[in-house]
């Protein structure tokens, strides 16, 4: 089945507000999974008592596929992402995922969907996403028995169509982005524990996002990691339980190793942050798939606004962001193996 979005529809709309009209669906009850099949996107059968309505037993991952100007299409480090959510399932006690399943479900729908996929900067953005459905209302301290997977396909344009902009992020070192023990897990409670002091920020100080430092340690925004450049050394946080693992970042981190610049993974405090952001040429970014790295201008502390270096977007963000760029539009050799064509 195929359907023809306009180019211009596609590319204008709303990220992540595009979906395609299909995707592909596996249950699990009885200890087993069933054969995935693929169903329409608009509709799922949930009981009104299902688990994950109630205790929110529910993880996801985003990942993209890119079409390269040869035809080819690839999918970036599909590996990394079922390997997170396959994690993610075991840390919120969901019935294990079958990783070959999963993938296999992925390259079905990419393939499925393939006239659909912009060129870059467009991409296709795929949410696999895994949720509880047993009906039982007395299971607050119990896991679901049985599950929901499926993979959903949505194109989506050039996040920085616009143009850059740079990031004012209010320091928020009173509260947490989610319970400590949780970070690692990609759980929609994680971002909803979020929205509540990301909206008050917005609503204060004119924001775009908090960067969580709980006690005054730097860890990272409602939606992505936080990365501060300081010439040639990029400082983040060292990967622990509390915060979420990125592929971006870890594909970013690498990416500047290569080229030579040091990458120190480590507590970062609110005081060394705001002394390192106040040098001439110190640049900050946040990472995530949807962006890459979007860069950061402002940071708000304590009723005052700091500048990180010139305030204006950073050469080595750009280079950064650009390098990764070009493996996943085909542009650079991917020495990594981190495509997979479909």
């Amino acid at each position: 089945m195929r359907t023809n979005l306009r180019t211009q529809e596609r590319t204008m709309a709303t990220f992540g507000t595009v979906f395609m009209p299909e995707m592909a669906l596996t249950t699990f009850a009885d200890s087993n999974w069933s054969k995935p099949e693929i169903v329409t996107s608009d509709s799922i059968n949930l009981h009104p008592g299902a688990h994950v309505l109630h205790y929110a037993s529910t993880c996801f991952e985003g990942l993209k596929a890119f079409k390269h100007e040869d035809g080819s299409v690839n999918i970036f480090r599909m590996d990394r992402n079922i390997a997170r959510m396959a994690q993610s399932s075991r840390l919120l006690h969901l019935p294990t995922i079958d990783e070959p399943m999963l993938e296999a479900m992925i390259v079905d729908m990419v393939r499925r969907y393939l006239d659909e996929i912009p060129l870059p900067p467009g991409s296709m953005y795929i949410r696999p996403t895994h949720l509880g459905t047993e009906a039982s209302i007395g299971k607050a301290a119990a896991p679901s028995a049985s599950s929901m997977l499926y993979v959903l396909l949505s194109p989506v344009g050039n996040y920085f169509a616009g143009g850059d902009k740079c990031l004012r992020l209010l320091l928020e070192q009173d509260t947490s982005r989610c319970a400590a023990h949780m970070g690692m897990v990609k759980s929609g409670g994680n971002y909803a524990s979020a929205l509540q002091p990301i909206l008050k920020a917005r609503a204060e100080v004119q924001a775009d996002q908090v960067l969580f430092c709980p006690n005054g340690d730097v860890q990272e925004t409602g939606a992505a990691n936080f990365l501060l450049i300081d010439g040639d050394e990029i400082i983040t946080k060292a990967l622990d339980s509390t915060f979420l693992h990125g592929i971006t970042r870890d594909s970013i981190l690498t990416i500047a190793r290569d080229m030579g610049m040091k990458v120190s993974e480590r507590e970062l405090s609110i005081d060394e942050l705001l002394e390192r952001a106040s040098k001439p040429g110190t640049e900050a970014a946040l990472s995530g798939t949807a962006a890459v790295l979007a860069p950061v201008g402002t940071l708000i502390h304590n009723g005052k606004e700091h500048t990180i270096g010139s305030g204006d977007v950073g050469s080595t963000t750009l280079k950064l962001r650009e390098a990764l760029n070009a493996i996943q539009w085909g542009k650079a050799e991917d020495t990594r193996g981190w495509l997979q064509r479909v």
